[in-house]
């Protein structure tokens, strides 16, 4: 055997994750170098007290422990390793390497040892799992049951948040609580912070909204502990990156807001802003537990010993002093009812959005903090329930877009100022600049902020009322159609009857109301039957959308109806006046066209019914000459053989044709009744309608 034996491939566990690297056992030490990072760790060979071999995930691991307390782990072993590595640590480290089985039943009940620095979980005198204490960042205890809260390692996707134990009660001999001493052997090893020494000062049942809930706060030198009812957060003054101080809408209360890189864990939950809510009339009298000479040498003359004030100000002048950093307060902005913030919703919670001097920040649930150098573009957009408020939308350089909606239109024009003096991105500025001053027009529509919604109901309202007119054109024509009838008739009555006013006036009555119905009839053709009138000329946004339709649905796959619409208009916004030139040349051709064939419409709707009209006239004469005829049938059949009767038709045709008839007929005129009182009145009726 060799003075060493290397193994490649060999993961080292580092909370809770497996980095790989190379192994080395030598005569002097055991060496570890990790292909990730490049650290090497080295073991000496005689601080080696205990060498376990195991069965474990990745194949087969050995667990090294040496005098000091320290443990290692290594994983990817071969089942084939076992004797050389035996035979080896016997050789050089003097150290039996024995084989220990892990417990694979799953039970959750077990007991609990506490061997240096780690805890291990047994079952039937079986290792279930081990907890390094070193990975603890956190211990609370409840009525019998401890929590523990870990380290996370940013490198893992998956990281394990917390471990809860629960302890049974004490036995009546039992002199210690048993989840008090299981607490204790956890801190003696845990990296926890400790809170060691007094508090510089400690404020009383502060109200906190985010973690809700209240708390005392222990202000100590190096860290910020937040006492509670439930949890107990500890803060390190390092992870603090920023203070800010704002006023509430109410003037009445403020907001004391700290915000924390990494953020402070609740379970699942991540706290990247603590918030705490002051009334403006709450005072305090604060003495700090230190010496004048301590308070001077420290804080150099930011704080005193002895202080009164307003509560907020207490807490941020402690706050400052402790954590040196620069409070940050809203700057000159103020809203349309003087206050310096804006009420809005994010999500679906409503809240209180700062203007800063470098930033915005919106509280409280959840916090937002967005810079300026990290915003890309903002958008000011119609409001999605009501024209009487709009939204405001920020989009960052990562992509993330945030929508603070319901905002209130009087307080468009203070913020559109403030944005554009920042001298940010504004995605519609010509849409703002339109709108601005002019709030009674913010419902219209205009070509920068277009609503496709809107368009397709202006154009079907306008087909609409083009579709009454054309209505209303035919129904004159069918007025003037009848008065022509009528007048047709009137004349009729002055050539065929030239005594007995009584007859002329029933003649034309009759006529006339029988004229009147059928042109409505004729003219009031089912739709589907009538000639329809040109379609207007589309927009040259739609021009643009009929023809872009497709690359939207290509270069989004999936998109939605609506979405392509609510893209496109972003799309036609962005468009610059050149690209819109084309479109509007073509829009402009096609209301040429339609005005052309419009008009093309009109004179065929105009030629159209003066033909009804015409055909009109020839067919009520038709008309009127059947009704003749089977009145005259009527009053022959009415007559019989009187020969005393005579008939209207009788007596105009033997006074008309009084000097055409030769004597023989003047004498004798029943001779042939049927020829003689039928045959005048025909002929004069075919030299009319000739």
């Amino acid at each position: 055997m060799g003075d060493t034996l290397e193994f490649n491939d060999i993961y080292q566990e580092f909370k809770g994750s497996w980095n790989d690297g190379r192994l080395r056992f030598g005569k002097q030490n055991v060496v570890y170098k990790s292909s990730k990072t490049g650290k090497v760790d080295s073991i000496p060979a005689g601080e080696l007290n205990l060498a376990q071999w195991r069965r474990v995930c990745l194949g087969h691991g050995i667990k090294l422990a040496t005098n000091s307390g320290h443990v290692h782990k290594y994983d990817g072993f071969r089942d084939t390793d076992f004797e050389k590595i035996s035979e080896f640590f016997k050789a050089n480290y003097k150290v039996e390497l024995t084989e220990k089985d892990m417990c694979v039943k799953g039970w959750n009940w077990g007991t609990a040892k506490f061997s240096g620095p780690l805890l291990s979980f047994e079952v039937n005198d079986s290792t279930a799992f081990e907890v390094p204490l070193s990975n603890v960042s956190q211990c609370a205890t409840g009525k019998n049951e401890v929590t523990l809260e870990f380290h996370q390692n940013d490198d893992t996707d998956v990281s394990l948040m917390e471990v809860r134990f629960y302890v049974p009660p004490a036995q009546a001999d039992e002199r210690q609580d048993p989840v008090e001493a299981f607490a204790d052997n956890v801190l003696s090893k845990a990296d926890v912070i400790q809170a060691t020494g007094d508090a510089v000062c400690i404020f009383k049942e502060l109200q906190c909204l985010t973690p809700r809930g209240r708390y005392d706060i222990r202000i100590y030198p190096t860290f910020l502990h937040l006492h509670g009812k439930t949890f107990d957060y500890k803060i390190p003054y390092t992870t603090v990156l920023r203070l800010f101080l704002l006023p509430h809408k109410d003037q009445r209360q403020m907001f004391f807001v700290i915000s924390l890189d990494p953020p402070i864990k609740q379970g699942q939950t991540r706290y990247h802003f603590l918030i705490l809510l002051f009334s403006k009339e709450e005072d305090l009298s604060l003495t700090l537990n230190m010496s004048e000479e301590d308070v001077e040498r420290r804080f150099e003359g930011k704080l005193s010993k002895n202080m009164s004030g307003s509560l907020y100000e207490m807490v941020s002048r402690v706050m400052k002093a402790l954590v040196n950093r620069k409070i940050t307060v809203p700057g000159n902005f103020q809203g349309h009812s003087g206050v310096q913030c804006i009420t809005c919703s994010y999500k679906a919670s409503s809240g209180l959005l700062y203007p800063l001097e470098r930033g915005f920040i919106y509280v409280h649930k959840p916090p937002v903090h967005l810079r300026f150098e990290e915003i890309s573009s903002v958008n000011f957009a119609r409001g999605t329930t009501t024209t009487r408020s709009f939204d405001f939308e920020i989009e960052t350089k990562q992509g993330n877009q945030f929508t603070f909606s319901s905002i209130e239109r009087e307080e468009y024009g203070k913020l559109f100022d403030f944005v554009n003096a920042k001298k940010l991105n504004i995605k519609n500025r010509g849409f703002k600049e339109g709108m601005k001053g002019k709030i009674d027009e913010y419902s219209d529509s205009d070509e920068d902020q277009h609503d496709a919604y809107l368009e397709r109901m202006k154009a079907e309202g306008k087909i609409r009322e083009e579709g009454n007119e054309s209505e209303e054109s035919d129904g004159e024509s069918g007025e003037y159609d009848s008065n022509a009838s009528a007048s047709d008739s009137s004349e009729d009555g002055d050539d065929s009857d030239n005594d007995g006013s009584k007859k002329k006036v029933k003649k034309p009555k009759v006529v006339k109301e029988k004229k009147e119905r059928k042109p409505r009839k004729e003219v009031r053709e089912p739709c589907g039957q009538r000639k329809q009138g040109p379609k207007r000329p589309m927009s040259a946004y739609m021009l643009w959308l009929n023809a872009s339709r497709e690359r939207i649905k290509s270069e989004n796959p999936g998109i939605s109806i609506t979405e392509i619409s609510k893209k496109a208009g972003e799309m036609w916004r962005q468009l610059g006046k050149d690209d819109k030139e084309e479109w509007d040349t073509k829009a402009a051709e096609a209301k040429r066209q339609y005005d052309k064939a419009k008009k093309e419409y009109k004179d065929s709707v105009a030629t159209t019914s003066s033909s009804k009209k015409e055909s009109k006239k020839s067919g009520g004469k038709k008309d009127e000459k059947k009704r003749k005829s089977a009145g005259g049938d009527k009053e022959k059949e009415r007559g019989g053989g009187n020969d005393s009767f005579k008939s209207r038709e009788f007596i105009e045709t033997s006074e008309d044709s009084s000097s055409d008839t030769d004597p023989g007929l003047q004498q004798n005129p029943l001779s042939d009744s049927s020829s003689v009182r039928f045959s005048p009145f025909t002929t004069t009726f075919r030299h009319r309608s000739l």
